[in-house]
This record gives structure tokens, C-alpha cells and sequence, in this order.
């Protein structure tokens, strides 16, 4: 019987679902997560009888068909802007708008991320913007954003230009960071550590600059995580009982089996 497999299709893609909600809701207090969603598609269908309508000779209009189940088909991130967080620490940073840092590791890896959780790293007597995990915020020219260590007050304008006063009291510019966008951002794939990496789905990277920037950044702030704690239980509410009714579907499968087996009795 089909509806075997076919309930048993519903009840793995539900428990997908169930996983990837549980992963939104502890991602919930997460510096700029983004939540995902997972999509489903139907499978194959057994066409049993096709439509076989005749101009002027009557016949059937429509088909009969007999459908699978269900599979998932991928997953969705929401890159809308979360809510802002105040922290008024100058490493930290928010983007009021579309566009990613960009990160680069020892090896020269790029990554991409909305986490402007950013700290100073000392090296002699030099400071330099990174991540948590040390990685390199790269500036729009590509470069480190590094200075001096004992330079003070240094700000962050909306436009991403950084800059610090000398000892003259003096505002000194040393580069703007660099926010950059894909055509496709749901291409993009997830390496943990609030880090995203480039694949061909998303397209080439396109730096934001002044005549297509469009996004501010916030110094002091940072960007909340966008799960819906109300939205995200009303969907594992759903996804539970929509696993509870397949697995119904089972029991009724295997009663009937039993009924069948037992007419000979």
C-alpha cells in the first residue's frame, strides 16, 4: 500500500522541519543569525487514468492521479534586518541594510557575515579589527584596518569610514570597511561561527560602494538575531501535528493490513 511510504515521506520531512525550527529558536539571542525555513515539493505522482476528453464525444475532463509524498527541497534564509542592540563599544558594529563584512582568515579565505561583534587584536604596537575566532575585517581597499596602538577615540561613521584622533586631537581617516552583496544571498552557504562562504549559486560579489552602498553602519550597536519566538512556536506546533497525523496514517495502513490478513479466519 502507497500510503505507507507515502506517510512516512510526510513524517521525515516534518521531523526537518522540527530540526530546523529547534536550530531557529536556540539561535534566537545570536549576533546577526538570519532564520531559515525549509521548503517542501511533491513527489511523483502514478497517473492511473489521463484525461480523455474528445471534442464532441464526451469523455473524462480530468486526469486520476495518485500522488507519493513529500520531499524537502531546500532551504531559505530571511535576510531581513534584525532589531537593534545597543552596546556603545566602539568594535562593535551594526549594518542598517543589506550587504555582509567581509572576513578573511590566515589562509586567505573569504567569508561573509552580519555579526559586527568585532574586537582589537594586538600585535606590537599595532591594533587590528577581527572577529572573535582572530579572523581579519578587511577594509573597501582590501587591507587590514589597522593602526596605531595607542590612538584613542576612534569612531565609525555611518558611511564605513573609520577613523581616530592623533595626539594633536587631530581626526585621522585610515580606510572604510568594506560591505559587500550577492545577487543571490540564499546561495550563500553557512560554515558556523556566524560565518557564510561564496558558492556559484549566489553569484559574484559585489562590493557596495558609495553609488550603490544604500546601507549605514551603526558603531555601538549590533543586530539581533530576526526569529519570531511567537511565529517559530506556532510552526513546530504545526509541524507536530502535521507528524501526528502521518503517523495516524500508518496506523490506520497497518489495521487495514490486519483486517486483510485476518479474512481468511
Amino acid at each position: 500500500m502507497r500510503a505507507l511510504w507515502t506517510a512516512a515521506s510526510g513524517m521525515q520531512t516534518q521531523q526537518m522541519k522540527i530540526d530546523n525550527i529547534s536550530n531557529n529558536l536556540a539561535n534566537v539571542n545570536t549576533t546577526g543569525y538570519k532564520k531559515q525555513r525549509v521548503e517542501f515539493k511533491d513527489l511523483l505522482y502514478e497517473t492511473v487514468k489521463k484525461p480523455n476528453a474528445t471534442e464532441g464525444e464526451g469523455g473524462s475532463p480530468v486526469n486520476l492521479q495518485i500522488g507519493h509524498g513529500v520531499t524537502a527541497s531546500g532551504t531559505s534564509r530571511d535576510f531581513t534586518v534584525g532589531g537593534p542592540e545597543r552596546t556603545d563599544k566602539a568594535t562593535d558594529m551594526m549594518i542598517d541594510g543589506k550587504g555582509f563584512f567581509v572576513i578573511e582568515d590566515q589562509n586567505e579565505n573569504r567569508y561573509y557575515t552580519r555579526d559586527g561583534s568585532f574586537k582589537w587584536s594586538i600585535d606590537g604596537d599595532t591594533k587590528r579589527l577581527v572577529t572573535t575566532e582572530g579572523y581579519t575585517v578587511l577594509s573597501e581597499d582590501e587591507s587590514p584596518i589597522e593602526f596605531d596602538g595607542e590612538a584613542e577615540d576612534v569612531k565609525v561613521n555611518e558611511d564605513g569610514y573609520i577613523s581616530y584622533k592623533d595626539e594633536d586631537g587631530e581626526a585621522v581617516e585610515i580606510g572604510r570597511i568594506m560591505l559587500a552583496n550577492f545577487l543571490n544571498p540564499d546561495g550563500l552557504q553557512a560554515e558556523g561561527n556566524n560565518l557564510l562562504t561564496k558558492t556559484a549559486a549566489a553569484g559574484e560579489e559585489i562590493i557596495l560602494e558609495d553609488e550603490n552602498r544604500g546601507s549605514k553602519i551603526k558603531q555601538g550597536f549590533l543586530e539581533g538575531s530576526n526569529v519570531q519566538l511567537v511565529d517559530e512556536m506556532i510552526k513546530l506546533i504545526v509541524a507536530q501535528r502535521a507528524y501526528d497525523t502521518n503517523s495516524k496514517s500508518i496506523q490506520t495502513v497497518d489495521e487495514m493490513m490486519q483486517t486483510t490478513n485476518n479474512l481468511r479466519r
